[in-house]
């Protein structure tokens, strides 16, 4: 068990009434009812799911907040944040992973991955480096307000100290006013330069808007990091920009996809050319729905495709509204759908459901043999704010892309 000597916190408790929690989980049930799957859903492709953290279980109340990476050695990372008593993002949270060395089949018993005392520990990020075996970079977030980095050099089973990634953040707040910063959540990237770069949010309220996006990257293996331009901010059209992920497209570009609140409910995005400086403004993409959640970005390498610029796209695929939890203009958060694009996002090619009902958070990794691995929120127990399991499906990658595999 890793415990990096970290400030205490204050911890927050919401405190449940028994009426309003019976009406919630009921209307919970009559909307998951009502679920009508998508349509393009390709039938020869077998998915398997497994629930590896389940809610009210392992000495936690809550999972939230997934994500998932395989090192070079072949291991597949599960982590997620564990919340102790409460649902909301503050509290006595700690970050748990789960390891699995035979392609997800079996798992290793959960163990705590950061725990800061009574500190809220959210919004971990991992980076496999892809130029060094056996290296893991991992950066995470104490009550908002700080963010660590620390690294292994063994597959993440130890871990160096952790450092707080000051110069970045004080940087950006002589230009943006914060009091709030978070990672990712998810994975970062490495470049193939070696740059590693992990996206960005802040805000200026701690209720999380207004805010703004950008990232922080490191050109040295993570012993130092710098900060990137304000990409989008609340007032430009992608209202209340918050988690983005990123990806490396086959030109060496980098494209960012932006979770936000405008009224389009579509997934913006942004490009650079080096994943650092000189971001577009921010497009929204027609073809991608936003309930407002996040949602996970992948580019599969070419060796594992067969062909260049395949992107995968996982979120809850929605913009139906039928429970009222939540802000107005918040959609359901259901039908958990992985996206498959040939030509780098331009358009998107195919769809797969992995989960028609209530499914929030995700993240998204594939192995060497072409194995897509999407670990997501599953079920509702209070609200789906509150999953019933962090679940990971698995499906083959080169059988969805038939006949696309040899036609680049």
């Amino acid at each position: 068990m890793l415990k990096p000597d970290h400030a205490k916190g204050s911890s927050c408790r919401c405190e449940w009434k028994l009426l309003p929690r019976i009406c919630g989980v009921l209307w919970l049930w009559l909307a998951a009812l009502s679920i009508t799957p998508a349509p393009a859903v390709a039938a020869e492709v077998a998915v398997e799911k497994s629930d590896l953290f389940i809610a009210r279980r392992g000495g936690y109340h809550t999972y939230r907040i997934p994500g998932i990476v395989m090192t070079l050695d072949g291991t597949l990372l599960a982590y997620a944040t564990a919340r102790d008593g409460d649902i909301w993002d503050y509290g006595n949270y700690d970050t748990v992973l789960r390891r699995s060395t035979d392609g997800g089949k079996t798992w290793s018993p959960m163990e705590v991955l950061v725990d800061a005392g009574k500190s809220t520990v959210d919004n971990c990020v991992l980076i496999v480096d892809k130029k060094r075996k056996g290296v893991v970079h991992h950066l995470y977030c104490v009550d908002y307000a700080h963010t660590y980095y620390r690294c292994s050099t063994d597959h993440a089973r130890t871990f160096s100290p952790a450092a707080e990634i000051a110069k970045p953040f004080a940087a950006l707040a002589s230009e943006y006013k914060f009091i709030l910063q978070a990672t990712g959540p998810g994975h970062g990237i490495q470049l193939d330069s070696g740059r590693l770069i992990v996206p960005i949010w802040l805000s200026p309220s701690k209720h999380q808007f207004p805010s703004a996006v950008s990232v922080i990257y490191s050109d040295d293996l993570g012993d130092t990091w710098n900060r990137g331009p304000i990409i989008v901010r609340s007032g430009d059209p992608p209202t209340h920009p918050m988690e983005g992920v990123v990806a490396q497209l086959r030109d060496g570009r980098v494209m960012m996809n932006i979770r936000n609140e405008a009224e389009a409910h579509r997934r913006a995005v942004a490009y650079s050319p080096n994943g650092a400086m000189d971001w577009t403004a921010p497009k929204f993409d027609a073809k991608l729905q936003e309930p407002i959640c996040f949602g996970s970005l992948l580019a599969v390498p070419r060796e594992i495709a067969g062909l260049g610029g395949v992107l995968l796209f996982s979120n809850p695929d929605n913009v139906a509204r039928s429970v009222d939890i939540g802000p107005k203009h918040y959609r359901d958060r259901k039908n958990m759908t992985v996206k498959l694009s040939l030509n780098d996002g331009t358009d998107w090619a195919k769809s797969l459901v992995i989960e028609p009902g209530f499914s929030g958070y995700s993240d998204l990794c594939v192995a060497p043999d072409g194995t897509v691995y999407c670990m997501y929120e599953r079920g509702a127990v209070s609200s789906y704010y509150d999953p019933a399991a962090i679940t990971l499906a698995r499906f083959n990658l080169r059988r969805w892309l038939q006949p696309h595999e040899q036609k680049e």
